[in-house]
């Protein structure tokens, strides 16, 4: 390979996925220099672990920017709100270094408007921006982003918390803008200028992606079906329009015409009269997300499942029921992936699911992949069959409203269960685990899940060694989240050199102690451990044999980060 000219090299690297370039970077410096000159797409799965000034000196070509904020815990409301995971930063110094920049990708940060406005100013190419489960802008961010980004192909505002001041920033796409390909604004609340809406769908013929907010009525929707055609993803709206109205029956014209739909989200609030208007689209679907649909319950979600035999991903709630998880089972054979969430997590409902619409689907969806299961109870008896039936899970998820609920059959824990899901499933990636554990079922995890990236783990173990198994075993896990669980200084300190080939540890409500926390961080000056005390109970002269409410663990280049508040220490 020394004897390939730069240029080829450059081409093979173009085909490695961003972990192999960076194994391949560490060959030679011949290797190095390519890698340095030719990356164009960079992730950086935390935004402290890295100064941007370090990030543009190692790539100045960068074109395209993946960044993650907050810890993953933030989904579940245990990181502060204010916690930090600001971009602000990152686009100036990439405006002031790599105005190049075209694609920029976002997860938990904190987006102000004023970043929005100079990212808008700064990048003469920028053609994507996707936000997703970011906070502290504006629509009047999103309509610099409009007026300024001439080129933009892609707006992806996925779960984010917008403020919206008034309803006209679509208003501010020039009429030149005719390169749009994705445009997705379905967690805005607020009115949208229909208007401005309907001409911005119909000057841009390539546009294949658009997801609606809910302000969006039936008879805009038949309009934009009849003006796009072309579209492959679609988001609906709310609509509860009868159906013997003049645009429903405009509507179902529309479906006829509309052929090249294959992903379907939305429903937020619907009549089920309207369902049979879609029964068309649904033949060729791929992908359905009714995971906001609380309104399509029994018989009709049923009948809606039964038009969509080509459905590889399906995220649905669980008023569903194993009746219907029957059905999708039965219709669904090439389904992948497969989402099942709680239209009610506190309450105990006449429809929710069971281990038995879990064994089902394994019994039908011999392809799937990727699980994200509530439920209210589970056996390892369930578990074991669909290990069996389904081995190449690289994702499993299974989150029983009730974290400490044994097999409601045998009263045991549910190790075996979970034994046999790691056993069997070589690929496994990322696992999530609830009910009752003790310390075996992490040494199951530690002996077979070999290829682990990621497991999350609440209210489960007996001891220390719970933790050490899997620390011990898992020579690929890059992120581990703990809560609730009995772990202590014992594991965080046995061996505080896996951390340096890991991003992150958060450990909350463990029996992690402030003195544990320091000798780790004297040990391992790469690190930052970070104290998150809300309630100011303690402070850094506190007796160390206090115990820790919240530790997030991360590794980093740049050393303590400067923004962190005050209710954040690191050590």
């Amino acid at each position: 390979m020394t004897y390939f000219p730069e240029e080829v090299l450059e081409h093979v690297f173009d085909f490695l996925s961003y972990r192999d370039r960076n194994a391949v970077s560490l060959v030679c410096k011949s290797w190095y220099t390519v890698d340095r000159w030719s990356r164009q797409r960079v992730f950086i799965g935390n935004c402290y672990a890295v100064r941007p000034e370090r990030l543009i000196a190692r790539f100045p070509r960068v074109r395209a920017l993946t960044l993650k904020g907050k810890p993953h815990f933030a989904d579940f409301n245990l990181v502060p709100h204010d916690w930090g995971g600001f971009v602000n930063p990152w686009i100036e110094a990439m405006a002031k270094s790599c105005p190049g920049l075209e694609e920029l990708r976002l997860k938990r940060m904190v987006v102000s408007d004023e970043s929005l406005e100079l990212l808008s100013r700064s990048f003469p190419n920028f053609k994507s921006l996707v936000l997703i489960s970011c906070e502290g802008f504006s629509t009047d961010g999103l309509a610099a982003i409009a007026a300024n980004c001439r080129l933009l192909r892609e707006l992806d505002l996925q779960e984010n918390e917008v403020e919206d001041h008034r309803g006209q920033w679509l208003s501010c796409f020039p009429d030149t803008c005719t390169s749009l390909v994705s445009l997705n604004f379905a967690c805005l609340k607020g009115e949208v200028n229909l208007a401005a809406l309907e001409r911005l769908v119909a000057r841009c013929p390539n546009l294949k992606s658009l997801r609606l907010n809910r302000t969006v009525p039936l008879d805009m929707l038949q309009k934009i079906l009849m003006r796009a055609p072309q579209l492959v993803d679609l988001g609906t709206g709310s609509y509860v329009k009868d159906s013997i109205s003049e645009p429903y029956s405009n509507l179902i014209n529309a479906v006829f015409n509309c052929k090249s739909v294959r992903s379907l989200s939305g429903f937020l609030e619907v009549s089920p009269s309207f369902l049979p208007a879609i029964y068309p689209m649904c033949w060729n679907l791929t992908s359905l997300n009714l995971s906001y649909a609380p309104g399509i319950q029994g018989t009709e979600l049923i009948n809606l499942i039964r038009h969509c035999r080509k459905l590889q991903r399906l995220w649905i709630l669980d008023c569903i029921g194993d009746k219907g998880l029957a059905v999708v089972a039965s219709t669904c054979e090439e389904l992948q992936e497969l989402r099942v969430f709680p239209s009610d997590p506190y309450g105990a409902g006449n429809s929710i699911v069971t281990e038995e619409g879990l064994v089902a689907i394994s019994m039908g969806c011999s392809k799937l992949h990727s699980l994200l299961y509530f439920c209210h109870q589970m056996t390892n008896a369930a578990l074991i069959t669909v290990a069996k039936n389904c081995p190449n899970f690289t994702r499993f998820r299974l989150c029983i409203l009730d974290p400490n609920k044994a097999d409601h059959v045998t009263l045991q824990p549910l190790d075996e269960g979970f034994g046999a899901i790691v056993q069997s499933c070589k690929g496994l990636r990322r696992l999530s685990l609830s009910g009752l554990l003790t310390d075996k079922v992490f040494l199951y995890i530690g002996m077979y899940a070999e290829r682990l990236e990621m497991l999350s783990v609440a209210f489960a173990g007996d001891s220390d060694k719970g933790m050490l198994y899997v620390l011990n075993g898992c020579k690929k896990l890059r992120k581990l989240e703990i809560r609730d669980s009995p772990f202590g200084d014992v594991a965080l300190l046995m061996d505080v050199g896996k951390y340096e080939t890991m991003r992150s540890l958060w450990m909350s409500s463990c029996e992690v102690t402030l003195g544990g926390c320091k000798v780790l961080a004297k040990k391992m000056p790469m690190l930052n451990v970070e104290i998150i005390n809300e309630e100011d109970q303690m402070d850094q002269n506190s007796d160390e044999s206090v115990k820790v409410e919240k530790m997030y663990l991360y590794r980093t280049m740049d050393g303590p980060r400067r923004d962190a508040p005050h209710f954040v220490w690191t050590l």
